[in-house]
């Protein structure tokens, strides 16, 4: 048995930190905090989905896109009739040359071999990824969006209940004035009336409670379907600290910008290579009549392999044109990428002034609140010696309360402008 005092004591937190439960037994979280949501809200956001299926979309694209490196078969047949054969213009005496029948049939397989085209086919590679690349990157764009929002909830959820706290606070002073308000009545230097006023000034705070709690479930049902967590009123939303401020620009839209210029680089290289002669190497085996031999009018196989070139000329009519194209949408791109970074360097420096102004205000309400507090200390003194009416007592004791609102709303805002500065930035 521990016998001195002060060792029970520390033993006692020791059995506090080691069984305090950060997670109930049904899974509902006791304690949140705006990382786990920020998590628990990506893992819930049905667009979070197109990561796997736009791994598996790039895995089969890209293979078949690959598919180009192979040797490309053809079955071909033919079956003709033809106004003019091949005929011998000489006779030679005691020879007869079978003249070719002008139905023609030929039936045959061609294996082609790209050649030139093999870097063709890799830029059509790198632009299946590069595609892909870009709609990950669309999705991270609308990631960055859900945690604004979760900014908001969660951050509006700790202002409901500082707002909660404080009303218990200012029902605490009434009821001491109310108190304090019968013990002057029995002196005889107050009257009834005068705590009849502090009791309807307490059930408007009641009444205040109620519309705080419906208004904070509302926020709770929120930010539980953004998780996908119930959220019970045992749970309790830890208050972040002050973070640090984080400048660099890292928003997922810059990565994107990225990777649609990269597609548009593609683009130009194909466009490139679609223009360029194309050598391939070829063998054709078949069947027909006649075959290679063309004075044979019989039904025989054959074979022929080689080089061949190609050069489609009527590409190169639309080729430049193309090209203006694709330079005109990068210049837009470009154009995009320097609105969005102006535009969010501006909303930056708003958040700057936004943060300095709330830390100089919540340097004022600290002196506000103090003074408020001695007020009201003096104004309980006089109330329960009846020199000052239950008005001028309410009066203090609200301005009090305006002043502790003053000092919490403006930190939770100092809170959230930091958190939104951050996010804003991308960090």
């Amino acid at each position: 048995m521990i016998k001195n005092s002060k060792l029970r004591f520390i033993f006692f937190i020791i059995l506090l930190l080691l069984f305090r439960p950060s997670v109930m037994a049904n899974g509902q979280y006791s304690v949140l905090t705006i990382d786990s949501c920020y998590a628990m809200s990506e893992r819930n956001y049905p667009m979070i989905r197109q990561y796997a299926l736009l791994e598996k979309s790039e895995k089969y694209s890209v293979s078949n896109a690959a598919k180009g490196y192979l040797p490309q078969c053809f079955i071909v047949g033919q079956a003709s009739y033809q106004s003019d054969v091949t005929k011998l213009p000489v006779s030679l005496p005691g020879f007869s040359f079978e003249e070719l029948s002008k139905d023609q049939y030929r039936i045959y397989t061609e294996v082609v071999q790209p050649i030139t085209d093999l870097l063709h086919v890799k830029n059509n590679v790198e632009l299946v990824r590069a595609n892909v690349r870009v709609e990950l990157q669309k999705t991270k764009v609308e990631l960055h969006k859900l945690r604004q929002r979760v900014n908001q909830i969660f951050f509006g959820i700790l202002l409901i209940d500082a707002q909660a706290a404080q009303i218990q606070l200012v029902k605490k002073d009434l009821r001491i004035g109310i108190d304090k308000l019968h013990t002057a009545i029995k002196n005889g230097v107050a009257l009834e009336i005068d705590a009849a006023m502090l009791e309807v000034e307490l059930l408007k705070l009641n009444q205040r409670m109620i519309e705080l709690k419906a208004l904070r479930q509302a926020y709770i049902d929120m930010l539980s379907s953004f998780i996908n967590r119930s959220i019970d009123e045992a749970t309790v939303l830890e208050k972040p600290h002050l973070p640090v401020l984080r400048s660099e620009l890292r928003r997922a839209e810059l990565d994107l910008f990225a990777s649609q210029k990269t597609v548009f680089d593609i683009r130009s290289k194909l466009l490139v290579s679609k223009n360029t002669p194309r050598l391939s190497l070829f063998f054709q085996a078949g069947f027909g009549r006649p075959s290679l031999n063309l004075l044979n009018n019989d039904f025989s196989p054959y074979y022929l392999g080689g080089v061949r070139l190609n050069w489609s000329l009527s590409s190169l009519y639309t080729y430049a044109k193309e090209k203006k194209s694709l330079d005109i949408a990068k210049d837009l791109l470009d154009v995009h990428k320097d609105v969005f970074l102006f535009n969010t360097n501006l909303s930056l420096m708003q958040k700057k002034s936004q943060i300095i102004k709330l830390e100089g205000l919540i340097a004022s309400d600290r002196d506000i609140m103090l003074l408020r507090e001695r007020i009201k200390e003096v104004s309980k003194s006089r109330l329960e010696l009846g020199t000052v009416t239950a008005n001028d007592y309410i009066s203090t004791v609200y301005a009090e309360d305006q002043a502790k609102q003053n000092l919490s709303l403006h930190q939770i805002q100092l809170l959230m402008a930091q958190y939104d500065y951050n996010t804003t930035a991308g960090n």
